[in-house]
């Protein structure tokens, strides 16, 4: 184990700074001001329980009532649902097909989060099955507290649409890029959060495979929501194993790079390098050149920040184990991580139940406050595609099943008679 000093860029502070002069030289209206703003507020800003019982039981339960709702709910593809049900008020973010908007339903008053993607894109790139998991993934009855939920989903000819859990706490990488790393108490926290939402996907034989600061956002109470499931795999029970690449080069586990199968245990190589992140202020391995980053990852000895506490730096080589066999959380999963020194402080089960206060609350006003979302974003003008002016299409070959409308939220959404 080599000890380093602290790097007094951080990497959130970096990509934060590319991404600004990238949108300036595409013509983007973010101020300059913004820029100074954000740039200065940034230096400155600085137990033993058996919770997988639990977590099985819930899951048990949920698919249970998933089963009921599907047999009382509406049919998948002739869901009422239709753009014009939603006033769409601000851009809150991007993807690779199109955009998530802040959403308020015009009947029931409610603010969502609404990701509309472009089919032509997602045809154009074969990303069908992707966008098809995501679906079936929030179709599960994920109503697990750390993890962003489905309300709606349904197409026009054109767009998809998924209606989601509206989070306005920022994301985890918006903090990081302000405060340049957390005290590891904070960071702890947030590391329990997620991976009780980890191993509850695993207790469902999913595997998220993308955990990373900008899929991971904070709720206006201050804890943190796993989002975008484009990248999990379905039927990957603890012990499967896996072969496809896939996720963000900085995050990746090494046997994923070396082309091995592997299994659930990738997210816990994720969960480790962001709890590296959030302590130290760097991805493990980073470095600008990729190739190097990749040989680091792959062969580079783990570098702890110096000051790092005994507990932190143990989890962070256990998590961090090339040797997937020996790594933490291979053979009983969560309940390996909930064992470790580091979390003597957490109570799991008042964890789960969002009992636990968090370190850090955001200042939001109400759901139409953006401030903890970037300009890059919130200043961008709402497409006119996302309100196309037709009725819910009928479902193309292409993404055959996608509508949806939560049975519990079926009454209100109803037209009146």
């Amino acid at each position: 184990m080599t000890v380093t000093q602290e790097r007094p860029m951080t990497y959130a502070k970096m990509r934060g700074l590319v991404s600004f002069f990238s949108a300036l030289l595409k013509g983007k209206k973010v101020g300059f001001s913004d820029f100074l703003n954000k740039f200065v507020s940034s230096q400155h800003l600085c137990q033993s329980l058996d919770t997988q019982k639990l977590i099985r039981r819930q899951s048990k339960l949920r698919r249970e009532k998933l089963e009921k709702a599907n047999l009382s709910s509406v049919h998948t593809e002739t869901s009422q649902m239709k753009p014009s049900d939603f006033d769409y008020l601000k851009v809150i973010g991007r993807g690779s097909f199109g955009k998530v908007l802040l959403a308020k339903h015009r009947k029931q008053g409610g603010y969502y989060a609404v990701k509309v993607l472009q089919k032509r894109m997602i045809i154009k790139r074969k990303e069908q099955r992707h966008v098809m998991v995501e679906r079936s993934v929030l179709m599960k009855g994920l109503q697990h507290p750390f993890l962003v939920g489905l309300h709606f989903s349904f197409q026009t000819p054109n767009m998809l649409y998924f209606v989601l859990d509206y989070v306005n706490g920022g994301e985890l990488f918006y903090h990081l890029q302000r405060e340049g790393s957390f005290p590891e108490p904070r960071a702890a926290f947030y590391a329990a959060e997620m991976a009780t939402a980890l191993g509850y996907l695993h207790s469902l034989d999913i595997v998220y495979r993308d955990l990373k600061p900008e899929n991971i956002l904070m709720d206006r109470e201050g804890h943190v929501m796993l989002t975008d499931f484009g990248l999990c795999k379905e039927g990957v029970a603890v012990g499967g194993i896996m072969h496809t690449f896939c996720g963000t080069p900085e995050y990746l586990a090494p046997e994923v790079l070396q082309g091995y199968p592997y299994s659930p245990t990738v997210d816990w190589w994720g969960l480790g390098t962001v709890l590296f992140e959030m302590i130290s202020g760097m991805p493990p391995f980073y470095s600008c050149s990729k190739a190097e980053m990749f040989e680091n990852i792959l062969h580079a000895p783990l570098q702890l920040r110096s000051g790092m506490s005994e507990a932190a730096g143990s989890l962070l080589e256990g998590l961090l184990e090339r040797d997937v066999t020996k790594r933490l959380g291979q053979s009983r999963d969560i309940v390996e991580l909930q064992e470790h020194p580091f979390f003597t402080f957490i109570n799991w089960d008042d964890l789960l139940a969002r009992k636990v206060r968090p370190p850090f609350i955001p200042n939001v006003t109400g759901p139409c406050d953006v401030s903890y979302i970037d300009p890059e974003f919130t200043l961008q003008p709402i497409p006119a595609s996302v309100n196309e002016r037709c009725q819910a299409a009928e479902a193309s070959e292409a993404f055959l099943g996608f509508s949806f409308m939560n049975p519990a939220e079926y009454v209100a959404a109803k037209p009146v008679s």
